[in-house]
């Protein structure tokens, strides 16, 4: 049995960190603890990380020591190599990976990157690596610049050579032009026809631009501007040399401006091109020939509230544009953005199941957060949904959206005024388009009369009139909530900056509850280090009599089956079994009893405490019959003040993710934020209410 895949690239610059990146996201969703290994690292100056090895422990905070995930740097093994001792190479590499192999349940392996001469070497060393450590392995090539036949013929030769030695699970060629995808997969698969898994990765123009900090690096230039937007991709570069009033009609979007220091004019024009909605956005401006701007001018930059990178360089213009010209992009641990853009596209283009069924060849009986939110994503990949977000103008919301479009997890729609929302995307520097999303304002909205005369119909009994209705409408949580009623979305995220009683009163109003529920409740989905449970109620029901309970826990079981997590409830109070004293710890128990009835099958334990609901050594030493006692899933807390200090104490004391609360019992998914959450709870909340709306 493997427990690790090898990936080895046949050529440098192949786009392998992409299939590295996606791999890992994909290996943290389905196993417990996935390790990391670079058998050789490039060479880099003392004290500096290899910049691979950075960028995917910083990014996954995989716990490992930095110098246990490599054996040799490039120059150690050509030397090695140049003295006769290639074995003492592959020696410590076995060493080092035997060490990893203990610790961890499986082992992402990176292959070779030698981006210099002797390609032929670095074949040779990827399939000696991946055959002396057991591991199959994913052989990834690229096509930029090549013709189809080229392509073709490269991989094939790769692939029978790897396939003398090891098994190949999967060929993944990157940097395709998107119209020669398919054919270019026609003709590996006529080619590569014994039922080997072919990929084909299209070209993604933000991945292969550079940003700002690697031309900063690459030219040795000194920044005098905007140093913090130094990850700012340059996705294509012109020189400011004539006239100003030609010059700004070539901009381009995330063009870089090269001219010369003294050009006052290019400079400043461009920074106002910049800022006008008139013009494209540029990444940033490289002043050449070692000239810098009068102070007049640099204070005048200085005063600007926002201002684009602005680096000086010593060569001259034509030279600086000709090394830009051949910077080859690297992804490294600070540009998240294009982190995150390489796991979409890998998700996007390779099929994830299938591969995952090959190389997770065993199961553990860890459920960890990392699996957990990776089963979520999947599972809201597999059936889109419109979630409304009527809280547009917050930064936490346009943030979780960015993330979400980006990942095409959901479809989305932003209530609000779409200039007002631009503002503060501009502001806060948010990589969100609007025109991938839909943002609506009920004022001027063509389902407004609709949703008015809807809503006036619907509550005319509680003497509502027309002009009533259209008042209300107005509200966003109203609208947002009636764009669900109608169909026009499948589920609503609030709370950010609304109360809960604003985001659940129109909810109640006309979604209403599900046929035989009486009570709207809420979990929380606590995600610890080495499980996930389920906390509820700790967000809506003050104090629920005993039948509130009893229905609260079989709601709250089903959604941690609905989610994938085996319920095994337990029914908290401060005492465990039939010892117990007084009315509080007599209506839990009653409660148990209650949802024994309803749900005969559903494992459950009541009263018990907390600690003997998760402790194993404790919970069978005082109900040692208990087939929920130690190993409890489902925790429902006897009242609102006990369930939301003890979510909130193990969140803070643990470091536990919180996702939620997530809503229970209503006909469509609505669900509240806290008013502090952050970006990355409300992106769980949004991926948690597309799940429960693929229900509906």
């Amino acid at each position: 049995m493997s427990k690790g895949i090898y990936v080895a690239t046949i050529e440098p610059n192949s786009g392998k960190s992409v299939v590295v990146l996606g791999l890992m996201r994909m290996l943290l969703g389905k196993t417990a603890k996935v390790g990391y290994f670079r058998p050789i690292i490039e060479d880099t100056e003392i004290g500096e990380m290899d910049n691979h090895i950075n960028t995917v422990i910083s990014y996954f905070e995989i716990d490992i020591n930095y110098k246990k995930t490599f054996a040799y740097s490039r120059t150690e093994v050509l030397d090695l190599y140049n003295r006769g001792k290639s074995g003492d190479v592959i020696d410590e590499i076995i060493k080092k990976y035997k060490y990893l192999e203990e610790r961890f349940d499986f082992i992402l392996v990176e292959g070779t990157d030698f981006s210099h001469e002797n390609s032929s070497l670095e074949l040779d060393m990827n399939l000696l690596i991946s055959k002396n450590l057991g591991l199959p392995a994913i052989i990834v090539s690229q096509g930029d610049k090549k013709s189809l036949s080229e392509i073709v013929d490269s991989v094939k030769l790769a692939y029978d050579t790897f396939k003398e030695e090891v098994d190949v699970l999967s060929i993944m060629t990157n940097k395709i032009d998107p119209e020669f995808v398919s054919d270019l997969k026609g003709q590996l698969k006529e080619r590569i026809n014994d039922g080997t898994d072919i990929t084909v990765i299209p070209k993604i123009k933000s991945l292969a631009s550079p940003t700002i900090k690697e031309i900063v690096k690459k030219l040795n230039g000194n920044v005098l501007f905007g140093a913090d937007m130094v990850n700012n991709q340059s996705e294509n570069f012109s020189v400011g040399a004539m006239q100003l009033r030609n010059y700004i009609t070539h901009l381009k979007e995330n063009a870089l401006v090269i001219t010369p220091g003294d050009r006052a004019d290019i400079i400043l024009g461009a920074l106002q091109a910049h800022a006008s909605k008139n013009y494209p956005k540029i990444a940033g401006i490289v002043l050449s020939g070692g000239l810098i701007p009068e102070d007049s001018i640099l204070k005048l930059i200085e005063g600007l509230s926002s201002v684009v990178p602005i680096i000086s360089v010593n060569e001259g213009t034509f030279s600086v544009t000709n090394s830009i010209g051949k910077i080859k992009s690297r992804i490294y641990a600070e540009n998240t953005e294009k982190i995150e853009t390489s796991i979409a596209t890998f998700e996007k283009h390779v099929d994830t199941d299938k591969l995952s069924n090959d190389l997770v060849t065993f199961e553990s009986g860890v459920f960890t957060p990392r699996m957990f939110q990776y089963t979520l994503l999947q599972r809201a990949l597999k059936n889109k949904k419109h979630i409304v977000l009527p809280e547009g103008y917050d930064e936490r919301v346009l943030r979780a959206a960015a993330r979400l479009i980006d990942a095409h997890v959901v479809e989305l729609t932003l209530i609000g005024e779409k200039d007002k929302i631009q503002e503060r995307i501009n502001k806060h520097d948010i990589p969100l388009n609007l025109n991938d999303i839909n943002v609506v304002w009920p004022q001027t909205s063509e389902h407004f009369d609709d949703y008015a005369q809807t809503f006036y119909e619907l509550r005319k009994h509680k003497n509502v009139n027309l002009q009533m209705a259209k008042d209300t409408m107005n509200d966003v949580s109203y609208f947002a909530t009636m764009m669900i009623y109608k169909g026009h979305a499948d589920g609503m995220v609030s709370g950010a900056v609304h109360t809960t009683q604003h985001t659940l009163r129109p909810a109640l109003q006309f979604i209403k509850t599900k046929p035989g529920v009486n009570i709207v409740s809420s979990v929380f989905f606590m995600c610890l280090e080495d499980r996930v449970s389920i906390f509820g109620d700790c967000a809506i029901n003050p104090n629920p009599n005993a039948e509130q309970l009893a229905e609260i826990a079989i709601s709250s079981a089903h959604t941690a089956q609905n989610f994938g997590v085996e319920p095994k409830v337990a029914m908290l109070s401060y005492s465990s079994g039939a010892s117990g004293k007084g009315e509080e710890v007599d209506k839990v128990r009653s409660a148990t009893e209650l949802a024994k009835a309803s749900a005969p099958n559903l494992k459950i334990e009541g009263p018990i405490q907390y600690d003997a609901a998760v402790d194993m050594r404790i919970g069978k030493s005082k109900l040692p019959d208990s087939e929920v006692a130690g190993q409890a899933s489902v925790l429902i807390f006897p009242d609102l003040n006990t369930g939301n200090n003890t979510y909130k104490a193990v969140q803070r004391e643990t470091g536990a993710l919180a996702i939620g609360p997530m809503l229970q019992g209503l006909n469509k998914p609505v669900n509240d934020l806290s008013r502090g959450c952050t970006a990355d709870d409300i992106y769980s909340t949004v991926i948690i209410t597309a799940i429960q709306a693929q229900e509906f």
